[in-house]
């Protein structure tokens, strides 16, 4: 029974499971196959995961602190060799083998190999692209021309939060499930949820915005934690396509979108249904469907593999069984206790301070200092309001709640306070950030002239992203609400 749970564990894990679903997706990657004739199957490391997917060409052997210190270093050099002169890592590409009747030939299948990561050299820069001087666009042109249904050509589309690496070109057979699944990993990030939960707020429940506050902060901010914990590297590429990089330099298991994208829409199903009127089939079906959405999204993004999902989702759904109950003393507390402010400040600040200890730094400590910003501001923001009378609830005798007639007037007032609150965030954003971070610098004895590496200091980025997101999101449930009210916008 172990053995075979144990063969399902890294059956699941495996790399080239990811590449095949993204083929099935009309996903194909520009790397060459190599010739493995003398190449030898992608090993295990000791510690139960694959090899050379930490990073695009992450080889064997190497810690994932080598292997983010590699990587930042390369991107530093390629971008050295750009102002220099030198030909463009990804302007200038040429395949290193054209393509057959079927797309398939330049996949990788999960028998094939890459004999440079086993000899300890490493491919190209580029994944397995050869660089060359104004050949590659005519060289892709051929390619998709020999594919035998319409293919787009493109890019991730952002670059990597760490490197600053672009990542490689790669083809889109399926239009229709490439913006999906995009749509579906915008579901799962930190921006859907710093305009979700102010909508939230502002137009629709101001008591179902703030526990699911808590639920995101709790789950990410566990899920990220247990990230560094394990330290298991993403899926290798090759085989599998990065259609998105941004979080590309940051660890794997589990997924971090799977654990939101269950634990947010059942939260809010759970949370809504009986207190607001709607189907609870419909409810249901809704959220489930945001679930699968974000966690196939991922696999598809080659971000993650299979198994990584499905231990993100169970992982939120232990969580919500063993902390929903706890929602609503929590709630109260954070209302209603004369203790709550200094609690809330602590508390969090130290949950901070624990998850920068886990690991060198990355940009994963920087989001989980700003949920935990965000979550911090809005516990305060709502313990303000309680003793102000701002924004109170709804008696118990008016629920359940009936959603109002859609009507245009609803429709743009709605509009409205959206776009008024959002302005008025950014402009804190700006003003925060723009004194936050040369006073940080200053404070622990960092350069500030060059913020990028200032930030990769903790005595920079967590008060920075700690007082930042804290007053972003104060200022969500406190400030903006009391602008509207003043502006009759109620």
């Amino acid at each position: 029974m172990a053995s075979t749970l144990k063969q399902l564990w890294y059956y699941l894990q495996d790399p080239h499971h990811v590449a095949r679903f993204q083929q099935i997706c009309g996903v194909r990657g520009t790397f060459s196959s190599p010739d493995c004739t003398d190449a030898k199957p992608t090993g295990l490391l000791s510690n139960g995961t694959y090899g050379n997917g930490f990073l695009d060409r992450g080889g064997k052997g190497e810690t994932p602190d080598q292997l983010r210190q590699r990587k930042s270093t390369e991107a530093e050099n390629c971008c050295k060799a750009d102002e220099s002169g030198g030909s463009g890592r990804v302007g200038a590409t040429t395949v290193t083998k054209s393509v057959g009747e079927n797309s398939r030939d330049y996949m990788p299948s999960s028998d094939s190999c890459f004999a440079e990561a086993n000899d300890g050299g490493h491919p190209e820069e580029t994944g397995g692209l050869s660089e060359s001087n104004g050949t590659g666009r005519d060289d892709m042109s051929k390619m998709t021309d020999e594919l035998s249904c319409p293919v787009s050509t493109v890019k991730p589309l952002r670059k990597n939060s760490l490197t600053g690496d672009v990542g490689q070109e790669f083809l889109i057979e399926n239009k229709f499930l490439f913006y999906l699944f995009t749509f579906g990993t915008e579901l799962g990030n930190e921006l859907f949820f710093i305009i979700f939960f102010p909508f939230l707020m502002w137009n629709v429940d101001a008591y179902v915005s703030r526990r699911l506050v808590v639920v995101w902060v709790w789950v990410m901010y566990v899920g990220q934690c247990t990230k560094d914990l394990f330290r298991w590297p993403r899926p290798a590429s090759p085989p599998v396509v990065k259609v998105e990089m941004f979080y590309n330099s940051e660890y794997s298991m589990p997924s971090t979108h799977a654990m939101s994208g269950t634990a947010i829409p059942f939260s809010l199903f759970l949370i809504t249904y009986g207190r607001w009127e709607y189907p609870l089939l419909l409810g249901f079906t809704l959220a489930l469907c945001w679930c699968v959405l974000v966690c196939v999204s991922r696999v598809y993004m080659g971000m993650h593999s299979i198994l990584d999902v499905i231990v993100g989702f169970l992982y939120s759904v232990l969580i919500l069984l063993v902390c929903g109950p706890a929602l609503d003393p929590i709630d109260r507390f954070n209302l209603s206790s004369p203790h709550a402010p200094l609690l809330i400040v602590s508390l969090h600040v130290g949950l901070g301070l624990f998850s920068f200890t886990l690991d060198t730094w990355s940009t994963s400590r920087g989001d989980t200092a700003q949920i935990l910003g965000s979550g911090a501001g809005v516990a305060l923001a709502s313990h303000l309001n309680r003793h102000l009378g701002l924004l109170p609830d709804p008696p118990a005798s008016a629920l359940p709640l009936h959603a109002p007639p859609l009507g245009l007037a609803l429709v743009g007032t709605c509009v409205l306070r959206s776009l008024l609150g959002v302005l008025l965030l950014l402009v804190t954003r700006a003003i925060m950030k723009a004194v936050t971070i040369p006073l940080a610098c200053r404070v622990a004895g960092v350069p500030s002239g060059d913020v990028r590496r200032a930030r990769q200091h903790m005595e920079v980025e967590l008060p920075y992203r700690y007082i930042v997101y804290g007053t972003v999101g104060f200022n969500a449930l406190f400030l903006v609400p009391l602008v509207f009210s003043h502006l009759g916008l109620h």
